[in-house]
């Protein structure tokens, strides 16, 4: 099946702008600080989170374990790298409102992806760096 290139446009504009989130304000608050001012302004999200539907129009659910080795469900996602016909994401879990990284991913082919919700943008602690 072809790729879906309007979602993989969509997520290659989500994955970069994730990769350029590290605002400078919100590293250094020293001497050399780009403005004057407190940092409440500053506001540094790292992930746009996303949904995923499938062409059934069902949302796209995967399994992960947890820490203590239980299998836990997710249907919350972060883009981690967009390649030809596919897509790594990175499982989060969410937990009143707050997504934090499983650090487990999985690999899916845009063919499998009709829509793309767009649930917020937040910072995710302890995200694995894979590049």
């Amino acid at each position: 099946m072809a790729c879906n290139h309007c979602i993989k446009n969509l997520f290659k504009l989500i994955n970069l702008l994730q990769q350029n989130s590290l605002n400078q304000c919100c590293l250094d608050d020293g001497c050399t600080k780009p403005y004057l001012g407190p940092t409440m302004n500053c506001i540094c999200y790292n992930t746009r989170v996303i949904t995923l539907y499938t062409k059934d129009g069902k949302i796209y659910t995967t399994t992960y374990f947890d820490d203590a080795n239980i299998s836990q469900s997710s249907s919350f996602f972060r883009v981690d790298k967009v390649h030809d016909d596919c897509v790594t994401l990175l499982i989060l879990r969410e937990e009143n409102g707050n997504y934090t990284s499983t650090n487990q991913y999985i690999t899916i082919s845009l063919s499998c992806v009709c829509a793309v919700q767009c649930i917020s943008d937040v910072v995710v602690e302890n995200l694995c760096e894979r590049r």
